[in-house]
């Protein structure tokens, strides 16, 4: 769709200037690259976390002193962003991609609003969200739990891959473990997600306790190497 929008859009062939080479020639610029902007990039976040018709139950609720946070990775081909939402109000949010702050606005019989400017038509489906703009950009979003629960290919470290309740402890300081042995369970989004240890080791600190509730990336438990003899 992108490349026949270019070819439609080509001076060449809106004057109807055209022979068989018009596509060779032109190509590279009949096939450039979509980059998502940070505003496409947020609307494809609120849509993946269902807050484009009403907020979910995990986004509602009390809070002291700050707005309700959350954070969700999105993949666009090989580019991974991560956004930051912060829930103001039902019809009311504002997304953070790094420095970048996007303000998106629900007006009245007017749809969604991102910086301003009207949002354009957003579906999902088999976990891929599309946006009905450019001739159609599609995301998808980053598992946390398809990913290592360590930091950086460091082993030794077991964080929490996203925001939850330490349901269950399956380990105590100075305990001895096996690679793939269960640590904890994270509940999260109304599923128990066990981590597991991912090397073999000695737990030296435990950094959390049942009942807490932590962020995600937040260290829980750090092992270290078995000395010889022990």
């Amino acid at each position: 769709l992108g490349f026949l929008g270019a070819l439609a859009k080509h001076p060449g062939f809106a004057a109807s200037e055209v022979d068989t080479g018009l596509i060779a020639r032109d190509l590279d610029l009949l096939v450039l690259a979509v980059h998502p902007t940070a505003e496409e990039f947020s609307l494809a976040a609120l849509a993946m976390q269902g807050l484009l018709d009403s907020p979910q139950p995990g986004y509602v609720g009390f809070t002291l002193w700050t707005p309700l946070k959350q954070s969700v990775s999105l993949c666009y081909k090989e580019t991974e962003v991560r956004i930051q939402i912060r829930v103001l109000d039902r019809d009311k949010y504002d997304l953070s991609l790094d420095d970048v702050v996007i303000k998106a606005r629900r007006r009245a019989g007017g749809g969604w609003f991102l910086n301003g400017k009207k949002a354009p038509a957003v579906t999902i489906e088999n976990g891929v969200v599309t946006l009905f703009t450019r001739y159609g950009i599609e995301f998808t979003v980053v598992d946390p739990l398809s990913r290592d629960t360590v930091r950086g290919g460091d082993d030794s470290l077991i964080e929490a891959p996203m925001p939850g309740t330490i349901k269950s402890m399956f380990t105590k300081l100075g305990q001895r473990v096996t690679k793939g042995d269960r640590l904890i369970v994270l509940e999260a989004m109304k599923m128990e997600h066990a981590l597991l240890a991912a090397r073999d080791g000695v737990v030296a600190e435990v950094l959390t306790a049942e009942g807490d509730q932590v962020e995600a990336g937040r260290a829980l438990i750090r092992l270290e190497a078995v000395k010889d003899g022990v």
